[in-house]
């Protein structure tokens, strides 16, 4: 039966992902189920999506009981659950207004055309660049992928969107130079996820913070991964004492329901008025309802505080397994986002893991990507490093077609 599903999804939907064979039906926390019905622990959380564990109440409540009144209306409408969902971002964030959309992509994509926007109008038309970091990621559109400071994501969409500017990350000198009386706004994300889980500098970013003050030039800060506590904030940012001008949010907003955001300062925001930028499903009664949910849940429920505690011990775990195998050469990360990078490749040890009954996934190669659930406990860890260390030394063993393939 899962075989034959799998051949039907390869018959019919794009080909625009390498899939892991399994038919996911069900989730539970930090367990997934297949269609034949073996469990799974959750060390991907959908892409950092479910960070309160997969189908939480609190969020299947709302969404339940919002359903049975509306699903959709339009933002033609004020819409009372989108009310709700925007002044609790408001209340938690630095932020005085809120842009809702349906994603990452579309929340950076906002971002950019608000900062362009809001030079055009305070500068002219002539100040419109941003400057964006090496390795980053910001999104599939094509000004997204402009964004993009990682020329494989590039490749056939040609030409790209024009105005971006692309600097080493964490290199307060090589950004220095790049700005020009051009530059509106800087661009970046606190931990490059998809670029393998590179954390920046606490006094990068201060300094980073301080040169935009001067220049008079938007900080923009991606936190569509790091956001909604991945971090054991509930924002990156606070790890950094600085705030942004803007801030995009989604993954985790809604745990799973399609959203995001972007988060803004009331005098940049006004430079959207009525006709400039729009979502037609954007914060729609539904998605308003799980981030409302979501945003509770979070706050009040300690699931902070335990994904700080948690991710002490993963680390901990992490760098046993560092320190016993050598093909690991580096783990880095913060709070439940953690990287661990390998000498050998790590697309095979992804697909050992996930035979041993564990999601997670590989980024660039050779950066084994952990984004668990935030809820999850000591008990799931224990499993994760036995498990771990039962693929790790399989491979450590093997001489033939794993272990010696160097990338």
């Amino acid at each position: 039966m899962q075989e034959a599903l799998i051949q039907k999804a390869k018959k019919y939907i794009a080909n625009t992902y390498n899939r892991y064979p399994i038919v996911a039906t069900r989730g539970d926390g930090c367990w997934v189920w297949d269609l034949d019905g073996r469990r799974y622990l959750d060390f991907l959380a959908g892409i950092a999506v479910c960070n309160l564990g997969h189908v939480r109440k609190e969020v299947l409540d709302d969404l339940i009981a919002q359903a049975k009144k509306l699903f959709h209306i339009s933002n033609l409408f004020y819409m009372e659950p989108q009310i709700k969902a925007a002044e609790v971002i408001v209340d938690y964030s630095f932020g005085d207004k809120v842009f809702f959309c349906n994603s990452g992509a579309e929340a950076n994509e906002a971002a950019i055309k608000l900062a362009r926007r809001y030079s055009w109008k305070k500068y002219g038309k002539e100040r419109y660049e941003i400057i964006v970091m090496d390795n980053s990621f910001h999104g599939r559109t094509l000004c997204t992928l402009s964004a993009t400071g990682q020329k494989k994501f590039w490749e056939g969409f040609d030409p790209l969107v024009e105005g971006f500017t692309y600097v080493p990350f964490n290199n307060i000198g090589a950004l220095q130079k790049s700005m020009s009386k051009k530059t509106c706004a800087v661009m970046l994300e606190l931990i490059q996820a998809e670029g393998g889980i590179y954390v920046a500098d606490k006094e990068y970013i201060k300094a980073l913070r301080t040169l935009t003050k001067e220049k008079d030039v938007l900080l923009i800060l991606d936190e569509v991964q790091t956001g909604m506590g991945r971090t054991g904030k509930l924002f990156a940012y606070e790890h950094f004492d600085v705030t942004p001008d803007l801030m995009t949010l989604a993954k985790a907003l809604g745990n799973g329901f399609p959203v995001g955001v972007l988060v803004g300062k009331d005098n940049i925001m006004e430079a959207f008025e009525p006709g400039s930028h729009a979502s037609t499903f954007g914060g729609n009664p539904l998605a308003a309802a799980s981030v409302y949910a979501t945003f509770t849940t979070m706050v009040g429920e300690g699931i902070l505080k335990n994904c700080t505690e948690m991710g002490k011990y993963l680390h901990t775990h992490l760098l046993s397994l560092k320190k016993k195998y050598s093909f690991i050469t580096d783990v880095r990360g913060k709070g439940l986002i953690w990287g661990i990078e390998l000498s050998i490749d790590g697309d095979m040890v992804q697909r050992e893991f996930l035979k041993e009954g564990v999601i997670l996934n590989c980024t660039k190669g050779t950066i084994l990507r952990l984004v668990p659930p935030l809820i999850i406990g000591t008990e799931e860890i224990d499993i994760f490093h036995e498990i771990a260390d039962r693929v790790f030394e399989r491979f450590s063993k093997d001489t033939g077609s794993k272990a010696d393939r160097l990338i």
